[in-house]
């Protein structure tokens, strides 16, 4: 259950001519979810691209791939959930600029999914606001291997934050909902 690769992501965004990066457009499908918003293989990408002409990703393309991939790890109870972000082998800068791209992506997403008061825990409440804080960042690259693991440790953070968020808007409804 890999995802397609950034490159592959990104040369079909620009076929498409879409104006999002690979990270920000994978950052609004896992805040759209991570909302609790309903996505269908043939509209997800109209949806979170706030878009109704926008055509769908065709069957079997690595934009169709990255939604069901998606949709099944931030489901998975293994907490498999990784974020798309640009290859290891990229600078540091290049990386940091994706996951910053990548938490604006997840806002804009979890915003039209969850509106403007989403059933969140006050963990979950902290989180978004540091995803906030972490979108509006503005890097600075000083020593390559501090920056490094900075980078390992804020990108994790941002992984476990949207975890959470699914389990409050998400998998908390529908366990309720099985309770009744």
């Amino acid at each position: 259950m890999d995802l397609p690769t950034h490159a592959e992501i990104g040369a079909q965004i620009g076929d498409m001519r879409l104006g999002v990066d690979a990270s920000e457009l994978h950052g609004l499908l896992c805040g759209y979810l991570s909302g609790g918003g309903l996505l269908a293989r043939n509209d997800w990408l109209a949806k979170v691209m706030a878009d109704d002409d926008l055509s769908g990703a065709d069957a079997g393309s690595v934009l169709d791939q990255m939604f069901e991939n998606t949709s099944q790890l931030l489901e998975s109870p293994d907490f498999g959930f990784e974020l798309l972000l640009p290859d290891a082998e990229l600078s540091v800068s290049e990386r940091g600029d994706g996951l910053l791209s990548w938490c604006r992506g997840f806002l804009g997403g979890f915003g039209l999914a969850a509106g403007a008061k989403p059933p969140l825990s006050e963990e979950s409440q902290d989180a978004l606001n540091d995803l906030s804080r972490i979108a509006a960042s503005d890097l600075a690259y000083d020593d390559p291997d501090t920056d490094e693991e900075a980078l390992e440790e804020v990108t994790e953070f941002v992984r476990v934050a949207v975890l959470l968020l699914h389990s409050d808007c998400v998998l908390a409804p529908r366990h309720r909902r099985s309770l009744n």
